[in-house]
């Protein structure tokens, strides 16, 4: 038993290490300056990282409550390399940051809740998983204290996250008194489309909806992602969201699967919606992390119509694209992290004639805006391709059209920053932005992975397989 502990418990294990080694560097943080704290923790990560690859096998603990498979180290395996990433591009931000051993252990707190709601197998479980992610993001969205606009994203998230988890809790106990169990199979055998579970599965629905931004349940997110330092951002926007999407798939296809009809016609009215609303909002932002946001709310719209597919092809696509959005949502985030870090300057109309002075960083943020906008070959269009093929899997060929009108909006407003970093005259541009060694190596990362993934086929093909185990 306690073989087995260790051994599928490894990668929350893992951060329980990483914490309680930063613990120490935080006490001996006046012996210690912050470049060597940020060696230590990236290095750290970078074993993480590199440890999940190897040593993995499937089985459960605590009575089925939390489970091990290959899909589920593969999304973990997916967190890690974000959490990697993003720790990289923080690097000249925290060097002169009063509070950078907080940041990392507030932030692989927050990585280890979102582990354990990935291998829930009980509401319990996944609600415990939810609260433990969530309670630390708060305080990292107010990590820049001196700043107002971070401390009101701060109350605002925490406003909202109480509001979901209010929504999750009810729907959790309605379904608890009307079905005795909180176990995910044995609400699947129980399930039935009547009044009482329907609304309990709508109020549970609903909170997933916050967490990922769904529209209507989006309000919170342009406020919190503009207020919140850019690398914070980032995490919100690609790991925290993807832990979420990752859980929301695996909940639908086991726990819900005897109600298909009715969340299927729920994901068909919010994912138009989001993708709608979302590139709308996205046409009018000046400020680029608000511009991001409601971008990420758009590419939601997108991956609710490949869960909607229902089937294998739906979780492939759902979690390739979430891969996907990690290289090229951080690829974007990365340049505008650094430059904010370097200048505080994150309006588009900085960004005019971006290029003459910075030509790397604006090359990285085209091809970052690309793929998000699933301009082939990178690896954005087909991230978005398998999800609409995965949707049309039920045959409804008016959402697909209507996806697909979607994409030729949302290349205006990418093409709008691209070009105003290459045709668009500043008198005063950005000066030389100096990158620095470890955020070149996380752009590294997210090209190659933006190239890679959407040249080659094996990627999608090994999500599948584990699908078919």
């Amino acid at each position: 038993m306690s073989e087995a502990f260790f051994t599928y418990m490894k990668f929350e294990l893992m951060l329980v290490i990483i914490i309680f080694i930063l613990l120490f560097l935080k006490i001996w943080k006046n012996k210690l300056n912050n470049k060597t704290v940020l060696q230590v923790a990236n290095s750290l990560l970078l074993i993480n990282f590199i440890v999940g690859f190897f040593g993995n096998v499937s089985g459960e603990l605590f009575a089925d409550m939390f489970r091990t498979t290959g899909l589920i180290v593969l999304e973990k395996n997916i967190l890690n390399l974000g959490a990697l990433v993003i720790s990289l591009q923080a690097y000249n931000w925290l060097l002169n940051h009063k509070h950078a051993p907080e940041f990392y252990i507030i932030l692989l707190s927050s990585l280890m809740g979102m582990f354990f709601m990935i291998s829930s197998q009980n509401i319990f479980m996944f609600y415990l998983g939810l609260e433990l992610s969530t309670i630390p993001l708060a305080a990292l969205v107010n990590f820049d204290l001196e700043k107002r606009k971070s401390g009101e994203a701060a109350l605002k998230y925490i406003i909202s996250s109480a509001f979901s988890s209010g929504m999750l809790l009810f729907g959790i106990s309605l379904l608890y008194g009307a079905l005795g169990t909180l176990n995910f199979e044995e609400i699947s055998i129980a399930m039935h489309a009547e009044p009482l579970l329907i609304y309990a599965f709508i109020l549970l629905f609903a909170g997933f909806a916050f967490k990922i931004s769904a529209v209507p349940f989006h309000l919170w997110t342009a406020d919190v992602y503009e207020g919140a330092p850019v690398p914070v951002t980032s995490y919100l926007s690609v790991i925290s969201k993807g832990a979420i999407i990752f859980v929301f798939v695996s909940v639908l296809y086991t726990a819900f699967q005897n109600i298909f009809t009715t969340w299927y016609n729920l994901l068909f009215l919010i994912s138009v919606a989001t993708m709608l609303i979302g590139n709308l909002f996205a046409l009018r932002q000046q400020n680029l992390k608000r511009f991001l946001a409601f971008s990420s709310i758009a590419q939601v719209g997108f991956i609710l119509i490949g869960i909607s597919g229902n089937s294998a092809e739906g979780t492939a696509s759902a979690i390739y694209f979430v891969l996907v959005y990690l290289f090229s949502n951080l690829g974007a985030f990365g340049v505008v992290a650094l430059v904010s870090a370097a200048t505080g300057k994150e309006n588009l109309e900085d960004y005019k004639g971006f290029y003459k002075t910075n030509p790397m960083l604006a090359w990285i943020l085209t091809l970052s805006l690309f793929s998000l906008a699933g301009i082939p070959p990178t690896a954005g269009f087909f991230g978005k391709f398998f999800l609409l093929m995965a949707g049309a899997g039920q045959g409804n060929t008016i959402l697909i059209i209507i996806a697909s009108l979607n994409m030729i909006i949302s290349l205006y407003y990418y093409l709008r920053i691209v070009k105003a970093m290459f045709m668009d005259e500043n008198a005063n541009p950005i000066e030389k932005v100096d990158a620095g060694l470890q955020p070149k190596f996380a752009f590294i990362i997210c090209i190659a992975g933006i190239l890679v993934t959407g040249l080659s086929g094996g990627c999608y093909e090994y999500i599948y397989s584990l699908i078919q185990v």
